[in-house]
């Protein structure tokens, strides 16, 4: 029952995201930038699809992944310093710079926070509290420093090609922002879902249950 119900859920996944992805290629500003922001989606739907069957995952968790593949690829299409929806916010809150960068790391926390929860608490002995709070927070923090490494290191092989992909807009202070940023969108996910997101545990482990009992 979890199997096919995950399949069903990836189906209208990959579909969207998959629509979304290939919008997103056509002539996209920066062909180096676009491969850069696109390549987790390009990495996740295949392990989706490969563990749906013996590990499938909350609809929320599968709704936020969702999210996060449409904020990549539009970021992607249009590079993050130049995405109209970041123009929009600017105007609106009278910032100097484009801030769709700075969406795109609150994303970048918010949705591995309830990755992260979901695999601690279906894969460990860790329990519901504050220690899980802590340490989901402290993996997603972890992940956004590795991320800006990694725009680092892509930076130094790439010299001036990767700067629509590095995005700072010559803040001095880019790096420390994204990171900031990618822990509060952890925070807030844990804070705003963390009760629906147990109701959906609990309804998955009430369906593997139910499948072992027959």
């Amino acid at each position: 029952m979890a199997g096919m119900r995950a399949t069903r859920d990836l189906t209208v996944l990959t579909i969207v995201s998959g629509a979304v992805l290939l919008w997103s290629g056509i002539e996209p500003r920066d062909r180096l930038t676009w491969w850069l922001e696109i390549g987790p989606v390009l990495i996740a739907l295949p392990i989706l699809w490969a563990t749906r069957a013996r590990f499938p995952l909350t609809r929320l968790l599968y709704v936020l992944i969702g999210i996060h593949g449409i904020v990549l690829c539009y970021g992607g299409h249009y590079t993050y310093a130049e995405a109209p929806l970041g123009y929009w916010m600017q105007d609106v809150m009278g910032a100097a710079r484009n801030h769709y960068d700075r969406l795109g790391h609150v994303v970048q926390g918010f949705v591995p926070a309830i990755l992260v929860r979901e695999l601690l608490l279906r894969t460990s002995p860790l329990r519901r509290g504050a220690w899980l709070f802590v340490l989901v927070c402290s993996v997603c923090l972890a992940f956004s420093a590795c991320y800006e490494m990694f725009e680092w290191w892509t930076a130094l092989v790439s010299g001036q090609a990767a700067d629509a992909f590095l995005g700072t807009q010559g803040d001095n202070w880019d790096t420390q922002w994204d990171m900031f940023l990618a822990l509060c969108g952890a925070i807030a996910a844990l804070l705003l879902l963390s009760r629906p997101h147990d109701r959906q545990l609990a309804r998955l482990a009430a369906g593997a249950e139910a499948v072992k009992a027959a």
